[in-house]
């Protein structure tokens, strides 16, 4: 089978690359194992958090940071479509473009973000708190959410807090098992009808508070409930994350693979590539797991597979890999050398990833696969975790790969 491009992965780069290349008339197919980090969504972009300009931030960062390789002016183009490219898609995002603004974590913690969506909480760059009382709510048994540590971080704002829980009847059945109190199992309730409901259960109370707080556990499938379920709520009511599995990530996730899917798009969900063929330093063809010696060919190929915790990359006795086509990889030969005593400390292997040159094409033996790119945490060089930048890598790479593929 023929196609114009091939993107392995499909994450928020993978999906963002094929989006943008199956809108210009490109016939892509995208080959994804299964869950991607959308899964662990915040419900922010990071485009870069060491300062409270991105931009100025992005300025400072190394010769071997794939913003560097990337260029700053193009960074800057590509930053600025990113709003209007998600609304396209139906995801509506807040934030200026030029500046940070503050997110709540789901342990009560401040971090600068880039973009929030619209359904969030988010506090103004200089810290300057929206409220000065809010109701801060949880579903009785949801242990997903920790009211306790985000009021004690809104308090030390000067933010009054009433804590509340609410119960409802439909979620007993949840209830009967800890394991069944799951953000997307609650979603899955707060659906439809029931959301008339819920909001009534949420005004009992927010009549003397700025806003309402609760966790982000409405609109697993689409934003439909949770812009009604606002409109119900007489006070504003603002999402919060919770922990791991994201209502909104998995939500977003379907809408872009349901969008990629719309434009002519080819998704291959539950496969994974176990090999590819080269010739003449081109890569010319894969071959996945499910369908065994036949072979898709593409002009071009995006490898979008994520780091170690999507095994992008796999680390053995002997050294860290790419373990399909057995590109080069930017890591330390001693061990020793990959991480710090100190876990809050930048470990050095947060930085490994796949070689690439300045145009993003993958380095094999020492030199660049012609028609093969790397997009998003598969990328060496960059520390996502401590800089505030993955979502961005992710996104300004993907859209960066694609122009350069188009314009072939």
């Amino acid at each position: 089978m023929k196609f114009d491009t091939i993107i392995i992965g499909g994450g928020l780069a993978g999906l963002t690359a094929g989006i943008d290349l199956s809108r210009k008339g490109q016939r892509c197919l995208i080959v994804s194992s299964g869950q991607s980090a959308l899964h662990f969504f915040s419900g922010s972009l990071e485009l870069c958090s060491l300062d409270e300009d991105p931009f100025k931030a992005i300025s400072s960062l190394g010769e071997d940071h794939p913003y560097t390789k990337i260029g700053y002016d193009n960074i800057i183009r590509y930053s600025e479509a990113v709003q209007p490219w998600f609304k396209e898609v139906g995801i509506d995002f807040v934030g200026e473009h030029g500046k940070n603004h503050w997110r709540i974590t789901p342990l009560g913690g401040f971090k600068r973000a880039w973009l929030t969506l619209d359904e969030y909480a988010n506090i103004p760059s200089d810290g300057t708190m929206p409220w000065k009382k809010v109701a801060l709510l949880n579903i009785d048994g949801f242990l997903d959410f920790h009211t306790s540590y985000i009021a004690a971080g809104l308090a030390e704002r000067g933010v009054e807090t009433m804590v509340k829980g609410i119960s409802m009847p439909e979620l007993d059945r949840l209830r009967e098992n800890p394991t069944e109190m799951r953000s997307t199992n609650i979603a899955k309730t707060f659906a439809g009808d029931l959301i008339g409901a819920l909001a009534a259960r949420i005004n009992e109370y927010a009549k003397d508070v700025d806003a309402v707080l609760m966790p982000a556990v409405v609109g697993l499938t689409g934003s439909t409930d949770v812009h009604r379920l606002k409109e119900m709520v007489v006070r504003p009511l603002h999402f919060l994350p919770t922990l791991p599995p994201s209502v909104p990530g998995i939500r977003i996730q379907m809408m872009l693979k349901n969008r990629f899917q719309k434009l002519g798009g080819t998704y291959m969900l539950g496969d994974s590539v176990v090999s590819g063929e080269f010739e003449n330093g081109r890569l010319k063809s894969i071959c996945t797991n499910n369908h065994g010696a036949v072979k898709f060919e593409a002009d071009n190929f995006i490898l979008a597979t994520g780091n170690f915790f999507s095994k992008g990359l796999t680390s053995t006795v002997d050294g860290v890999r790419e373990p399909i086509f057995g590109l080069d990889v930017d890591s330390l030969e001693v061990r020793a050398e990959w991480y710090r005593r100190n876990m809050f400390e930048a470990q050095p292997y947060m930085n490994f990833g796949v070689s690439t040159d300045g145009c993003l094409r993958a380095m094999k033996d020492r030199k660049p696969v012609e028609n093969l790119y790397a997009a998003g945490s598969v990328l060496s060089g960059c520390n996502s975790l401590k800089e505030g930048s993955g979502a961005g890598v992710a996104i300004i790479s993907a859209l960066h790969v694609s122009e350069s593929i188009l314009k072939k």
